[in-house]
């Protein structure tokens, strides 16, 4: 018997409507206890999946609001379990007085990710959609929503199960042949295997290169703005941030260290790095700016290089353009294309160079569509991007156990051996299932989750 839940599961903003949520075996009861119905009736015996208009009440009878409550039975519930829901409107006061009503009546405070734990331990779900249901509340772009819906509704699960299957069907079959020796049972033969491992190991490997793709997605395109000081770098990040998040004066120096700050710029999401300048310093606390400047253009996925437009390039630029040149992406933005120009694209080394005036906003749309077209992906975002760290790193583990597999059988090792690593394989994909995930793996999963969720 499961016990009884309650959380606020929308915002704690002010909105239209907010939703008290609840779930256990006497959620319907303890709810009625707070929840009058207007049409005379106990709430345990409203009917299923449709709303009914009340009014909720504290311990004293009070009205706390007039609003509706949904009965929905288990199993067919997100939880699995009975989950009642009240439609209130949306005062984050109204909600706390209804949420202390029902604890007062019996249900105890939702722990974080909760109401989706229980969806995973009923069968509601698997791990990757249990997963997938934080990632698609974070959700800030349509793709990010779109892959993390696709996960939600089973499309990692069902890359997976077939492989699992495979390598479950080749374990059985030889640990029945070995166990019961005496059956008639088809010979095990694990030649005859071969196919299936090698489709399976392309199967995973497929799956590991849309990590790429789906980091950026779930993480957004971290994009490092470096130059030499006072060339506009910070005005570029407020510009694109849409406000002042940094102080932007005539003095060179003034950003001594790493900012950061995450834009939507057109359809892609930017994590922007301003850099402290790059340039060479006799101040200390200036060299440790520069130093960090140095190690997020190492880490970005983007290099964005500014330089003042209106005055021809120095020493100083030449080395910064020396050291970006090296990026895989790396796009050269000309500053300040409102005065006089010093500087013509054609002197700089860049495969994509852009007029800029971070003070207009002239410019960045052509910024944007080319971000755009840099980094998108092939593949569709329809669940079958692979964006969890956690989830990549257990399945990198299945296919290196599994090319293990593949190479002992061609080398002959005896049966047992290679399914040592066809059973490691079959582990690690567990833990992205959840098909032999541990405990505090499940626990470190579900504590992402707000309260409500």
């Amino acid at each position: 018997m499961s016990h009884t839940i309650a959380a606020v599961s929308t915002g704690s903003q002010i909105s239209a409507i907010g939703i008290i949520r609840m779930t256990g075996d006497d959620c319907a009861a303890i709810g009625g206890r707070v929840f009058i119905c207007k049409n005379g009736r106990p709430l345990t015996e409203a009917p299923n999946r449709k709303l009914i208009l009340g009014q909720l009440r504290d311990k004293e009878g009070r009205v706390i609001d007039s609003c509706c409550a949904i009965y929905t039975r288990g199993p067919h519930s997100y939880t699995g379990e009975d989950t009642v829901e009240f439609h209130c409107h949306g005062s984050p006061a109204v909600l706390a007085a209804g949420l202390e009503a029902l604890y007062i009546a019996g249900a105890r405070p939702a722990g974080r990710g909760e109401f989706t734990k229980r969806a995973f331990l009923n069968g509601r779900m698997d791990l990757t959609q249990a997963e997938a249901v934080i990632d698609l509340i974070e959700a800030d772009t349509a793709d990010a929503a779109a892959n993390a819906a696709g996960q939600v509704g089973g499309a990692l699960q069902k890359k997976l199960a077939p492989v699992y299957d495979d390598l479950t069907n080749l374990c059985s079959h030889f640990h029945a042949v070995l166990d019961y020796p005496d059956e008639d049972i088809e010979d095990f033969g694990l030649e005859s295997y071969e196919g299936s491992l090698n489709a399976d190991a392309r199967t995973l490997s497929a799956l590991l290169n849309t990590y790429g793709q789906g980091r950026i997605l779930r993480r957004g395109v971290a994009a490092a703005i470096v130059g030499k000081p006072n060339v506009g770098k910070s005005s570029l990040l407020n510009a694109l941030a849409g406000y002042e998040r940094v102080i932007v004066t005539e003095v060179a120096g003034t950003t001594r260290d790493t900012v950061e700050e995450t834009v939507l710029l057109g359809h892609t999401r930017l994590r922007l790095i301003d850099t402290a300048g790059i340039h060479e310093t006799e101040d200390r606390i200036e060299a440790m700016g520069v130093e960090r400047s140095k190690k997020a253009v190492a880490d970005a996925d983007l290099v964005i290089f500014v330089c003042d437009g209106s005055e021809s390039l120095t020493a100083e630029d030449e080395a910064v353009i020396d050291f970006c040149c090296e990026h895989e992406h790396a796009i050269a933005l000309i500053n300040k294309s409102d005065k006089p120009a010093a500087v013509a694209p054609s002197d700089l080394p860049f495969m994509t160079v852009i007029p800029i005036c971070a003070k207009t906003g002239e410019g960045l749309s052509q910024l944007a569509d080319v971000v755009e077209e840099m980094f998108a992906g092939e593949a569709p975002c329809d669940g079958s991007l692979l964006t969890n760290t956690r989830q990549y790193d257990a399945i990198r583990r299945a296919y290196d156990a599994m090319l293990r597999a593949l190479r002992g059988l061609k080398l002959g090792i005896t049966a047992d051996a290679v399914l040592t690593d066809v059973e490691e394989a079959m582990e690690a994909m567990g833990e992205v299932t959840g098909a032999t995930v541990r405990e505090d793996i499940t626990a470190r999963i579900f504590e992402r989750f707000c309260v409500g969720k």
